[in-house]
């Protein structure tokens, strides 16, 4: 049991956020500084900015914010841009705290959903999904193309909650789980499913984003849901199986159709049916079949090399720590000045 309330960091992955940071960080130090003061959270609970190699101001802004007094605001940079879902993992692994939530810059996830989740983490449940409660907002293709992934995924056998992106609290002890998992193609939607820890879920509204344009357009958006498919499910392969028989059966029906024709009857065109018709389908399975397989030899590829999956170029402290350094080190040098005090080196 604790004996104080329990620490928050909520990670926020940015690319290309100046438009939003701002308001984004005002908006979460307000919360923040509400549910200390309520006696929610612990009074080092913050937020932190992991910087994905944007190419705007973002960094320099998320290092202006976290020197402003009482700030509770801190920053990663990544030494280059490696993606949303490597964006997160890096923030999930590198925060301090009892809980960690993962939100969006945009501030489309709703914010008052969060001490709904920290009620929802103090009823012992060590992940707490947060859940889209419509899409009415979205467009039709949009709303279809997301639920019909979500369903297909399913069917696949992936363990993923319907219609969650990637705004979750989860424990200390999930993320130290978490680490365990040390692939590079990551898919967090599906990969927190898999630890199995005690789970609920949370509704909210999205809102319009607040400032700036998505950072995921279609071509992005079809890459994480091939990424989530081939990630957690060999049934791609299996259907290759499938197909290759199905192709087989197609193909002996057909030889024997043309056999039939030239035997017994006069409307045969020689040749044509015998070896265009197989020649064209076998082709089309073989190219789609060496695609699928390929790209699960390109991402045992990946895995293989076991090469890092992000660097941290810089890192800022908020200004609450550096405050608190400063009075340690402050402390330090009054204990050693003090007449009659040894020291041990």
């Amino acid at each position: 049991m604790r004996s104080h309330p329990p620490s928050l960091t909520i990670v926020v992955p940015c690319y290309n956020e100046q438009a939003v940071i701002a308001e984004t960080a005002s908006r979460l130090q307000a919360l923040l500084d509400r549910l200390v003061s309520e006696g929610r959270l612990h009074g080092t609970s913050r937020v932190l900015f992991v910087d994905d190699g944007s190419r705007d101001d973002t960094w320099r802004l998320i290092e202006a914010l976290s020197t402003m007094p009482a700030s509770r605001l801190s920053g990663l940079k990544l030494s280059r841009n490696r993606g949303h879902q490597i964006a997160v993992l890096a923030g999930l692994l590198n925060a301090p705290g009892d809980l960690i939530i993962s939100i969006d810059a945009d501030l489309q996830d709703d914010l008052d959903a969060i001490p709904k989740m920290l009620a929802a983490a103090a009823e012992g449940n060590e992940v707490v999904y947060g859940v889209r409660s419509d899409r009415s907002r979205d467009s039709y293709f949009k709303r279809a193309t997301a639920e019909g992934y979500y369903r297909v995924l399913a069917l696949l056998g992936v363990e993923v909650v319907f219609n969650h992106a990637d705004y979750r609290l989860t424990s200390r002890r999930v993320v130290e789980a978490l680490r365990a998992h040390g692939e590079s193609n990551v898919f967090l939607r599906a990969l927190i499913p898999l630890l199995g820890f005690r789970s609920t879920e949370v509704t909210y509204e999205r809102r319009e984003r607040f400032a700036g344009e998505s950072k995921y357009p279609l071509s992005k958006m079809v890459a994480l849901a091939w990424q989530g498919v081939t990630s957690f499910s060999a049934a791609p392969l299996r259907a290759i199986t499938m197909l290759g028989v199905s192709v087989s059966a197609i193909s002996l029906g057909l030889g024997a159709w043309a056999l039939a024709v030239r035997l017994f009857t006069d409307r045969a065109v020689p040749g044509w049916a015998s070896i265009v018709v197989p020649l064209f389908l076998l082709s089309g399975v073989q190219l789609l079949a060496t695609g699928v397989i390929g790209e699960y030899l390109a991402k045992m590829y990946i895995e293989v090399k076991g090469r890092p999956r992000y660097f941290i170029e810089k890192s800022v402290p908020t200004a609450l720590d550096a405050q608190l350094a400063a009075d340690v080190s402050l402390h330090l040098a009054d204990a050693l000045k003090t007449p009659g005090r040894r020291t041990i080196a």
